[in-house]
């Protein structure tokens, strides 16, 4: 019965594209212990080393009290919802600026449930060609039809925008700020450019840019000074803010609109209260507070050429990549193959996501291995 499935993984194993999920003992802040080591964790996103830090987590429990759930028990649109949900909704509308806010319960929810409803027939969507699974996914399950522009290449979006546009209806344009596998950062006022010339809505995913760009860290669209902008600003919570969860910010129809078609969300049950106790607490309380580890960390990644604090680390081949990173792994550094489907097929790497907790003197040798 499994025998075509056995076949292939087997094919997958042969080309050092096969998957397994680590068995890790524990993470304390920017280390990791695994098969009996200590690591020094160069795979996570908690840039700001908020997850794992004992005496935060200490500290929101004793300001939570018992006043929080550890579960919903429903979708908000039925009896999910409590005061502590539209208060979080309501922090980071204060923030942006905007009219609305929704929460979802990942970037994944939020990218598919926005792209899989936005575009209905007559639609259409243009997209990075290097934008997360999580939006090509859902404009698979759209309706619209969708184009993806050469990667961060603005002559290539105004083309197909010229060639395109006026066959359509709503057009959209999608793009994430920072981009997750190669760490370079969007034109975003050349994106805002196009989109009013050509009638389009823009949707920006700051995924890996929240909690780190701009002076209160909302990322490369309050850095740029051009939030107003923008349409729909995704962010999560599950990155920097070190808890769970993402959210849409913007135009109020757009967020109505959502929560009666984006069906991640209606169908979804709501994030435990707690949670979103916890990703409030860190925002005002925390967040306001790191600007000057965050500037450091990101002259850390200029450092390394990138523009960013995610830095890519290109081998090419899958059998070398997983190579490689057995290497760094017994010199006591952790750090993970990134294959295709999730890069270009010749372009494995490594990628070097780094934390304020992460210094100079940690990457030194780092580089001197590769």
């Amino acid at each position: 019965m499994y025998k075509n499935f056995t076949e292939k993984l087997n094919i997958l194993q042969q080309n050092s594209h096969f998957r397994d999920i680590k068995d890790f003992n524990r993470k304390d802040e920017k280390y990791i212990y695994f098969k009996g080591q200590k690591l020094l964790n160069l795979s996570s996103n908690n840039y700001l080393g908020f997850a794992d830090n004992k005496s935060i987590t200490e500290e929101f429990l004793n300001f939570a009290g018992d006043k929080y759930s550890f579960g919903s028990a429903s979708a908000r649109l039925l009896t999910g919802n409590l005061p502590i949900y539209k208060e979080l909704e309501e922090t980071i509308c204060k923030l942006f600026k905007t009219d609305k806010t929704l929460i979802f319960n990942s970037g994944y929810h939020a990218n598919v449930g926005i792209n899989s409803c936005i575009a209905d027939k007559g639609d259409c969507i243009f997209s990075d060609k290097l934008n997360h699974a999580s939006i090509i996914d859902g404009m698979k399950l759209s309706q619209g039809k969708f184009f993806r522009y050469q990667h961060n290449d603005m002559e290539s979006l105004e083309r197909v925008l010229k060639r395109e546009r006026n066959n359509f209806n709503n057009a959209f344009i999608v793009s994430e700020s920072v981009f997750s596998m190669d760490g370079d950062i969007a034109d975003l006022a050349k994106l805002v450019e196009l989109k009013e010339k050509y009638n389009c809505i823009l949707i920006l995913d700051e995924a890996h840019a929240f909690g780190v760009f701009g002076a209160k860290g909302l990322g490369v669209s309050e850095q740029t000074g051009l939030t107003d902008k923008i349409d729909l600003i995704i962010g999560t919570f599950g990155k920097a803010i070190g808890s769970m969860g993402a959210f849409a910010t913007g135009n109020k129809i757009l967020i109505d609109f959502l929560i009666n078609k984006a069906r991640s969300f209606i169908f979804s049950t709501a994030l435990p209260p707690i949670n979103i106790a916890f990703s409030k607490w860190i925002i005002e309380n925390k967040l306001p507070y790191t600007f000057e580890k965050r500037q450091k960390m990101l002259e850390l990644g200029k450092t390394f050429n990138s523009q960013s604090h995610i830095i890519p680390v290109i081998v090419g081949g899958n059998k070398e990549t997983v190579d490689l990173c057995e290497i760094l792994f017994h010199n006591g550094y952790f750090t993970l193959p990134i294959r295709p489907p999730t890069v270009p097929e010749g372009t494995s790497r490594i990628r070097l996501s780094l934390t304020t907790e992460v210094n100079k003197e940690d990457l030194t040798r780092l580089i001197e291995l590769i």
